[in-house]
Parts: structure tokens; C-alpha cells; sequence
């Protein structure tokens, strides 16, 4: 690995809005498996449901990926550009990164989960209401900050 390695266990991963390429989530993808590679990833899981949604939006294999991490995120990007089974327009990765921001639970099971993860982190916000907005507090709030 190189000086890109985050440590997730000293501070969060990129928030799931960062963009690259005009994608949301892939930054923060990005972060986990270059710290998953390294042993450095805490509590966060590469490829989880949220790094699935991009994986799977571009045709990317994420043990594929993986094996590109050692590069920038520039070069990352356009191995994902030349290797992606969808290649999308620069209009469709905008309209999937605008719903991907807004996203809500949608089932009983994510609801509940959301709902929990919500009362633990930031039980007197009542402004959460996407993944995003839940992500980013419960990484803020997972290395000190207040809510």
C-alpha cells in the first residue's frame, strides 16, 4: 500500500458524497478497501450493502478492484472507466448519484436498522433522514464529535 492508506481506526473513511468521476460512494469505497487491504479498516466493512449499490451500478467485481487499490484514485477511476461491464454516460452516473444521496430505508428490515443505528448515534437529530446524512454522523460521532 502506499501514503493513500487510511487508518479507520484513527478516523472515518471519505463521506459517501464525496464524488469521483461524478460518483457518490466510490471515494469512501475506495477508503475502506485500501484500509481492508492494510489491516487498518476498524469497524468498516469493504463491500458492504452501500459499496455494492456502485459495484454493481458500474459491473465492477469488488476482489477486481481490490487488486487496484495500490494506484491513485485517478488511476483507479479510469481502470474502473476501461473495466466496467456498464459504461456509463456522464448523465447517468449524475441521475444515480442524485437518488444515491437522497436514499432512504425502504423495507421493514433497512427501517429498522436505520431506526437503531439513528437512536444510538443521534438520538436527538431529528434532521436524519437519508443513509448519507446517517453515515455521516455516525462517523462523526464514532471518533469523538457530538451530535
Amino acid at each position: 500500500m502506499s501514503l493513500n492508506t487510511p487508518d479507520l481506526t484513527k478516523f472515518p473513511p471519505r463521506s459517501p458524497r464525496v464524488r469521483l468521476g461524478g460518483y457518490v460512494i466510490l471515494p469512501r469505497c475506495l477508503d475502506k478497501g485500501r484500509a481492508t487491504v492494510a489491516g487498518k479498516n476498524g469497524e468498516y466493512h469493504y463491500a458492504c450493502p452501500l459499496d455494492q449499490r456502485f459495484l454493481e451500478f458500474v459491473g465492477i467485481d469488488p476482489d477486481q478492484l481490490k487488486k487496484e487499490l495500490n494506484q491513485s484514485d485517478s488511476e483507479v477511476l479510469a481502470w474502473i472507466e476501461k473495466n466496467a461491464k456498464h459504461k456509463r454516460s456522464p448523465v447517468e452516473i449524475a441521475a444515480w448519484s442524485a437518488v444515491a444521496e437522497q436514499r432512504t430505508p425502504t423495507d421493514v428490515e433497512s427501517r429498522e436498522f436505520f431506526n437503531s443505528l439513528h437512536k444510538q448515534v443521534a438520538p436527538q437529530r431529528e434532521d436524519i433522514a437519508t443513509w448519507f446524512e446517517l453515515l455521516d454522523v455516525d462517523d462523526y460521532v464514532s471518533f469523538g464529535g457530538k451530535p
